[in-house]
């Protein structure tokens, strides 16, 4: 239990909202889900799907028609072709980082992941006795990795390589030249890739490209994608994985040992997700653009800040060496001083240091109040900066 790790945003948000509890306004800029409503129609297809009394077990795999639907989204999105039989219902999307990584790694494998980024990565190698390798992701390649180190990384003991696109912290998007060389580096190596592509549909430019679409990756691609990201639906606690056949038997068989299934009546909803209208998916993207242009152009006003522009997900990453302050520091400092409640990019690895992570998952005006409250705060960085020029 000791190589467990947990996720720090949700140990910011106890912190923040006992501080709302003192009386003081707080800005949330640190729970990375969608603050928009799951959309009516599928609540709706949940409601029905209880009123006609889908409260039992279900199949272990998941619903055969929801397993159909995603196979048609992810063979229509990806461009790929893949069946009912290669998917796998779970109950959020963490499982089929667990599960995959429970079948496949043994102790002393090496597993190389994205750095910063999502902490259940590195919490789930260790736990397992595998040994992490983080690959650092570099701003000045659009938070994409070092490519050079990425090669001179692998070795005889990796078994595992896990991909994020678009990103968590950094709402970086991999460059397809980039998966190219990584499918490339291997193609002919006895390696799974774990492809978390849980925020596939919020991207800004040119759709995200899956490296399942190069040529002899699909059979060594684990895709993990679900619902809560692109129809907020965080709290329904569905996701999924598209694998080859033999790692859905080996999935199945963890299933059956810690949840049995997914709730059946979402599984019915998340039918109405796939099959029903989008627009409600593009709107929340064009809200989201809106936010991130202004949140990004805010904190460049801010002295130290340097904020790239994210091209997908929901988070602005700014780097803020420039203020001198440490950022875990100046993470506390903005939620105690300012009362905006942000991320220390130290909470996503060591490579996230120097980095604070904003999630733009909250009102325009909102983003504004907190851009103008860290501006007001920065009097008590700006005179070191000036007198350091």
């Amino acid at each position: 239990m000791s190589n467990i790790g947990v996720e720090s945003a949700f140990d910011v948000l106890v912190r923040a909202r006992a501080l709302e509890a003192k009386g003081r306004s707080i800005v949330h800029l640190e729970i990375g889900e969608p603050d928009f409503p799951t959309p009516p129609h599928i609540v709706e297809a949940a409601k029905k799907a209880l009123d006609e009394g889908w409260t039992h077990y279900g199949p272990t795999q998941g619903l055969p028609e929801l397993r159909e639907s995603i196979a048609a989204t992810i063979s229509r999105t990806r461009g790929i072709d893949v069946g009912p039989q290669h998917i796998s219902v779970v109950p959020g999307g963490k499982p089929i980082i667990f599960f995959p990584m429970i079948a496949l790694l043994e102790p002393g494998d090496e597993v190389i992941y994205p750095n910063p980024g999502f902490p259940i990565y590195e919490s789930m190698i260790r736990f397992l006795g595998a040994r992490p390798v983080p690959i650092p992701l570099e701003e000045k390649r659009g938070f994409s990795f070092d490519l050079d180190r990425f090669r001179d990384s692998l070795t005889e003991r990796t078994k595992m390589v896990v991909l994020n696109s678009p990103q968590n912290p950094t709402g970086g998007v991999i460059p397809r030249e980039d998966l190219k060389v990584i499918a490339d580096l291997l193609r002919d190596r006895d390696v799974m890739i774990l492809s978390d592509e849980i925020y596939s549909q919020i991207y800004y430019g040119e759709p995200p490209v899956s490296i399942t679409s190069f040529p002899g990756m699909l059979e060594k691609t684990i895709i993990l994608d679900g619902f809560s990201k692109t129809y907020a639906m965080t709290g329904w606690r569905m996701g999924y994985g598209v694998m080859p056949t033999w790692l859905v038997e080996a999935v199945t068989k963890l299933m059956v040992n810690s949840n049995s299934c997914t709730a059946s009546f979402t599984q019915r909803a998340g039918i109405a997700a796939l099959n029903g209208p989008q627009d409600c998916v593009r709107e929340m993207v064009a809200e989201f653009r809106r936010r991130r242009d202004a949140i990004c152009r805010g904190l460049n006003e801010v002295p130290g800040f340097r904020c790239a522009i994210p091209g997908g997900a929901f988070y602005a990453f700014a780097n803020v060496t420039g203020t001198g302050i440490d950022s875990k520091e100046l993470a506390d400092f903005l939620l105690n001083e300012a009362g905006v409640s942000c991320l220390n990019g130290g909470c996503f690895g060591e490579y996230g240091a120097g980095y604070v992570r904003f999630s733009y998952a909250n009102s325009l005006a909102n983003l504004n109040e907190a851009v103008e409250r860290i501006k007001k705060v920065a009097v008590r960085w700006e005179p070191a900066l000036v007198g350091g020029r």
